[in-house]
């Protein structure tokens, strides 16, 4: 064998075992996946000396092409050109689905690949349910009249995060922390209340906190209140994940052969209730909402009239359910005006729009990726500063307002072939059950994604979209493989 072919062969398998770390990383630690992308990436850029990559020219890989150019454009324009530039690496990693599509020649490893994502992502809600299971940090049940917690600010049913910034987990960590750094006059504590992330200052001046009793904290128990976030540093980023991940393991679900009792079944059952579990336990609306929309989706396109049924009458306990735990949870109605987070949403939307169509050169080209940071007072926006300063919370206003209109319709030219590719394939029908039922499963879970994206900048997370990205390759690849009976 030529030494070309050899080295071309090694590098094929540089790239393969980069991707399966990849898929097993994606669920659990951001740095691992950046880490697999840029090996799988510099393994296929030299791969390309010796054997030259084969380029498509479809819709897809068009509106794929305008949208990068265009929010390279808008970084050029951009009011921090230096700042939006370095964003442009996480723009980069589009990447990953012509690695994972381009590099997948046998079916067999796009059905690895999307277990290891299935079981990588069932590890995330492991810890999630055990530490659901055992409680974290220390809830304050009962609070004495006099004691300092309360004159601080702290309130009975809070759950004390950190003090001084080390986690507390019991009475006596909260003891021990105090005990140590007791003498510098306060303690700053951050508490968790319903939504809220509070912190307090707890004066230690009078030597009150010698006595462990002083604390004046009655009855304590391991805090379950706090929204649950996997590996992942936000509660929404892990449940846009969830939902990705989940939408296929269901599809699998829907689509797999056999009675109803088979061993793939109940197996594919115990990991949609696990998923389902963790993505409860996130309290996110709009991810629940997603994933609700996928689900319909994928089971009225890809089950029986029996089938729907069944999910029809299991869905009802679960919205009932859910809706209930919301309110004990966040002490919000699913749709809800007057919660703080859907009015910080309506002013912000609102004075976005109003920068984006204030100037020609916004329209175009936008104000520039994260140069909201900067420049947010002389927009004024955030009602002048009253309201907590973020992104937009919504996917397609985020790309409208940092790249412009032109970049915003490339995005939705490239969604929109996307996902008639993947409705061309599940209606060719001629796929074996698992690439079916991965199609399937990234269709539903693409429109959740996309809808959810409405109230969420999930676009935003690089966690989050390299799933998408992940699974965007994979489909690639299942579309452009030879047929499967």
């Amino acid at each position: 064998m030529p030494d070309s072919n050899k080295i071309s062969l090694i590098l094929d398998r540089a790239i393969t075992a980069s991707l399966f770390l990849l898929a097993f990383a994606a669920p659990l630690s951001i740095a691992g996946t950046q880490i697999a992308w840029a090996f799988a990436l510099f393994f296929w850029i030299v791969r390309a000396v010796f054997v030259r990559p084969k380029f498509s020219t479809s819709g897809f890989d068009l509106a794929v092409i305008s949208f990068l150019g265009l929010t390279i454009l808008s970084a050029i324009f951009s009011y921090e050109p230096e700042v939006s530039m370095r964003k442009l690496v996480s723009v980069s990693l589009v990447t990953i689905v012509y690695l994972v599509s381009a590099n997948i020649r046998e079916i067999k490893t796009a059905r690895w690949l999307t277990a290891i994502l299935i079981f990588s992502g069932l590890i995330s809600v492991a810890y999630v349910l055990g530490n659901f299971a055992i409680g974290k940090n220390l809830k304050v049940t009962q609070l004495a009249a006099d004691s300092p917690l309360r004159t601080a600010g702290v309130e009975e049913g809070d759950t004390v995060l950190t003090a001084r910034g080390t986690q507390v987990t019991t009475l006596n960590d909260l003891g021990s922390i105090f005990a140590e750094y007791g003498s510098d006059g306060e303690i700053p504590l951050t508490v968790y209340r319903h939504e809220l992330i509070l912190n307090y200052k707890v004066p230690t001046d009078t030597g009150w906190y010698r006595n462990p009793s002083s604390f004046g904290i009655a009855e304590w128990s391991r805090g379950r209140d706090t929204r649950a976030a996997g590996f992942f540093g936000h509660y929404t980023t892990y449940a846009e994940a969830i939902q990705l991940i989940m939408s296929v393991a269901f599809a699998l679900l829907i689509v797999v052969p056999g009675s109803l009792f088979t061993r793939k079944r109940i197996v594919l059952a115990a990991a949609v209730a696990a998923f389902c579990a963790a993505l409860f336990l996130t309290v996110t609306r709009a991810s629940w909402a997603g994933f609700a929309l996928s689900a319909a989706i994928i089971v009225l396109v890809g089950a029986s009239k029996r089938t729907v049924l069944i999910c029809a009458a299991l869905a009802i306990p679960l919205v009932i359910g859910s809706v209930f735990y919301l309110q004990q949870k966040r002490n919000v109605a699913f749709i809800d005006t007057k919660d703080g987070s859907t009015t910080w949403r309506m002013t912000v939307w609102r004075e976005a729009v109003d920068v984006l169509v204030s100037s020609p050169r916004h329209l175009a080209v936008g104000v520039g990726m994260d140069s909201i940071k900067t420049h947010w007072r002389d927009w004024q926006m955030f009602d002048n500063g009253n309201l907590p300063m973020g992104h937009m919370h919504s996917t397609p206003l985020q790309i409208a307002f940092e790249r412009g209109i032109p970049t915003l319709v490339a995005w939705i030219a490239w969604m929109f072939f996307y996902l008639r590719m993947l409705w061309r394939t599940i209606r060719r029908n001629n796929f074996a059950w698992f690439e079916l039922g991965l199609v399937l499963g990234a269709f539903g879970g693409s429109i959740g994604f996309l809808a959810s994206g409405l109230v969420h900048n999930n676009w935003g997370d690089s966690e989050v979209v390299m799933i998408f990205y992940l699974l965007m390759g994979l489909s690639l690849a299942i579309s452009r493989a030879p047929r499967e009976n």
